[in-house]
């Protein structure tokens, strides 16, 4: 009784401090000016002089999604090619020149887009500009920098998944969820592709989609705009545009039936349910109602999921997920790591009964509100950050065609109703519409599995 008296005590503390949070918290204006190059190249700006610095992030409109069979990994390929020189930076040049002048860089690869991205003192927006312009104009493209590359990514992909617990079974569960290729193949790609991978394919690749019309670079910082597009029309826009890339389809049929794997992994140390149900692309209604969901199953210590199978029944160690936001079909994923002597059965039924919860009663206000809080302080953490601002501007532009999400995000979030929740709860939470994948530690065959 006393840890349901603490428990209760906890739960109404943050309740009060969401609430007054809530109240108290106002969404913070991007105000950004967007312009479009006489190449295609979409230049949006934000200029903010809280502190000397500037990053720019430019997201190209290419993901594993935009590869086909046999060709795929390219779009993460090219995550590693585009550091390995251009017409006037030599190989590797690009970090150690970011760096030297007191900056930071990276890149990433998604099934949706691919983004590289600087942030540097104020006064050296130039450098990142004649960086990312040389490499989208003048890549070197050549054998030996695509066989360095491509032993490195292979090299990553053993890394992270073939030698990595729960490796493959993540690339199962990602193949049973989707029936088109587009989001059912990983984003590393497969060791046979990249082998078969020519320089001419290379060569096409970068062509079609490393092209200004396919791209949009964001500036945020210590600038004066009129001065910073000035800057960007000298590097950039003598850059030729190129055809369209081709469209991609992300229509997926409905599910009919559940589908399930059980993968036996010489690397996991604990038996493992993995679950995941189809959605919706993102910036939907239902997208927003099912990360409302997700933070009141699986969210955090409070989260019904981690109450009822952790606190309560100590079945698993650890349980968790979250909604997954793609340009096209989503997925919701739930993950539950067993105790020893747990079962998978009644494992899936407890989650299976917590789901059930939530398609016949709506949420508890306190949850509804815990969820709109926790995004909200996220989403607000982030902006504080220029970097962060410039890649998410970049990522809304090319998967919506909508910069300005950035000031109305969280009035979406927070027009989520509790019968929001509860509907998408049925609409999607289906046996018919489930994936569930099995990981036994191998050498235990059947440990952890059944009654």
């Amino acid at each position: 009784m006393r840890n349901a008296a603490k428990l209760s005590a906890v739960l109404f503390m943050c309740v009060l401090a969401l609430q007054v949070e809530a109240q108290t918290t106002r969404n913070v204006r991007v105000n950004f000016k967007e312009t479009t190059l006489k190449n295609g190249l979409r230049v949006i700006t934000v200029e903010d002089h809280t502190a000397p610095v500037v990053s720019t992030a430019v997201t190209y409109n290419v993901g594993s999604r935009d590869e086909h069979k046999g060709k795929t990994g390219y779009a993460h390929l090219f995550e590693h090619m585009m550091f390995k020189g251009s017409e006037n930076v030599g190989a590797g040049e690009h970090p150690v020149l970011i760096r030297n002048n007191g900056g930071s860089e990276n890149a990433s690869t998604s099934e949706d887009r691919t983004n590289y991205f600087e942030a540097l003192p104020a006064n050296q927006l130039e450098l990142a500009l004649f960086l990312e312009s040389d490499r989208m104009r003048s890549l070197a493209v050549t054998k030996d920098n695509l066989d360095n590359e491509r032993h490195n990514v292979q090299e990553e992909r053993r890394q992270r998944v073939d030698n990595q617990p729960y490796g493959k079974s993540g690339e199962m569960q990602q193949e049973l969820i989707y029936d088109n290729f587009a989001y059912k193949h990983s984003v590393i790609g497969s060791m046979e592709d990249l082998n078969a991978a020519s320089e001419q394919d290379i060569k096409d690749f970068f062509r079609i989609y490393y092209a200004p019309n396919n791209a949009v670079l964001v500036l945020v910082g210590d600038f004066k705009t009129k001065d910073a597009l000035a800057k960007v029309r000298k590097y950039f826009e003598g850059i030729p545009r190129q055809p369209n890339p081709p469209p991609v389809d992300q229509t997926e049929p409905e599910a009919t039936a559940e589908r399930r794997a059980t993968v036996s992994d010489q690397l996991a140390r604990a038996t493992q349910v993995a679950i995941a149900y189809k959605t919706v692309p993102g910036n939907t209604a239902d997208f927003y109602a099912l990360q409302v969901l997700s933070a009141a199953l699986q969210g955090g210590q409070s989260s019904r999921l981690y109450q009822k199978l952790v606190r309560d029944k100590e079945m698993v160690s650890s349980v968790g997920g979250y909604n997954a936001e793609n340009r096209g079909p989503g997925a919701f994923y739930i993950t539950a790591t067993l105790r020893p002597s747990s079962k998978t059965d009644a494992v899936e039924t407890t989650i299976y009964e917590e789901i059930e919860r939530l398609k016949k009663d709506p949420i508890a206000d306190w949850e509804l509100q815990k969820a709109k809080s926790v995004t909200r302080r996220n989403f607000l953490q982030n902006a504080q950050r220029s970097l962060s601002t410039a890649i998410t501007i970049g990522q809304y532009a090319v998967y919506y065609n909508e910069p300005g999400l950035v000031n109305t995000r969280l009035d979406k979030v927070g027009a989520v109703t509790k019968a929001d929740v509860q509907r998408v709860a049925n609409k999607y939470f289906s046996k018919e519409n489930r994936v569930v994948v099995i990981t036994t530690p191998g050498g235990r065959s059947g440990a952890g599995v059944g009654q």
